[in-house]
């Protein structure tokens, strides 16, 4: 009887401790505030799991999981952008997985399941309709129409050299107009600001007719009372954000469950007060199926693009 009892009670104990361990998860994130209200949802959903996240910018957090691919401690890695997904993806950190029963867009699925992204956020004007009126300024339609003479100095813009805001919608340009279209364009800012929302906040004082920015930057300078309507040209620059599971993970089914709920529509209604356009149809600021994104037809190397654009646009101060 007594070694029946001792047998029972160490089953017990290595089964609560296997369950203690199990119910673990550890995430890597690009974005703590987007990560937050995430990981709040989450949690709701699954009360048993601790998490453990590590949050910083794109570039130290894939550096990070890469420089641990001996010893993963991450199971998801996750809000890190599209090219950081394909970084992450040859560098061998992610392991394929098909998230179950996904409300996501195909598109947004990487074709070998490596990675499954989130959320867009699309790039777009800002137009000032006092300013138009009173310069007796055209309405613009599409990007084409910015290097048009009647625009002079009443362009502002993120500068890629700071901006990753600047750097999609510049290495959009080139991709798709060439480096003629952005030098013909430089003719016409005003300003290049530091920051991703400064086009648009020239654009909602009136400071200047045009301002390009992104999403909800656009919308919450229209939404604060300004007299500006948003315009999405007829391509649209943009990012994507998504996650992985880390090849390896401490905590496998834990990541999943995660993954699977990243790909949801809770998810999605978290993510849809957050950002312009969810992977999800239906939640968000931007209905993808009514403005044109571009797909990136040729690899950049941003740093190599930084560098051209300084030769070529800021070679005169």
């Amino acid at each position: 009887m007594n070694k029946l009892t001792f047998a029972t009670t160490a089953a017990v104990v290595v089964l609560l401790s296997v369950e203690a361990h199990a119910r673990d998860l550890v995430l890597y994130d690009a974005s703590e505030k987007v990560g937050n209200a995430l990981t709040t949802a989450f949690t709701a959903k699954y009360p048993d799991i601790k998490l453990q996240v590590v949050s910083g910018s794109t570039g130290p957090i894939a550096e990070r999981a890469i420089a641990e691919m001996s010893n993963p401690q991450a199971d998801v890695v996750y809000l890190v952008n599209n090219t950081a997904l394909e970084q992450l993806k040859g560098a061998g950190v992610f392991e394929p997985y098909k998230v179950a029963g996904t409300d996501i867009r195909e598109s947004f699925r990487d074709r070998d399941d490596f990675y499954t992204r989130h959320f867009a956020t699309t790039m777009c004007m800002v137009v000032n309709r006092d300013r138009l009126a009173e310069k007796k300024l055209p309405m613009p339609t599409s990007w084409e129409d910015l290097i048009k003479p009647v625009y002079k100095k009443e362009i502002s813009l993120p500068s890629p050299m700071k901006s990753g805001t600047g750097g999609a919608i510049l290495t959009t340009f080139v991709d798709a107009f060439g480096w003629a279209f952005v030098e013909n364009l430089n003719e016409n800012v005003y300003q290049y600001s530091d920051g991703g929302s400064g086009g648009a906040q020239l654009a909602g004082t009136g400071e200047v007719a045009i301002g390009l920015s992104y999403d909800t930057t656009c919308y919450a300078t229209k939404s604060s009372g300004r007299p500006v309507e948003v315009v999405f040209g007829r391509i649209t620059p943009n990012t994507s954000e998504g996650g992985g599971l880390v090849a390896g993970a401490p905590h496998p089914e834990e990541a999943k469950l995660f993954l699977d709920f990243m790909a949801s529509k809770d998810a999605a209604e978290v993510l849809g007060k957050l950002v312009g356009a969810t992977g999800v149809p239906g939640y968000g600021l931007v209905d993808l199926d009514k403005v044109s994104p571009w797909d990136i037809r040729r690899p950049v190397d941003i740093e190599e693009f930084r560098r051209e654009f300084a030769a070529r646009i800021l070679k005169n101060g």
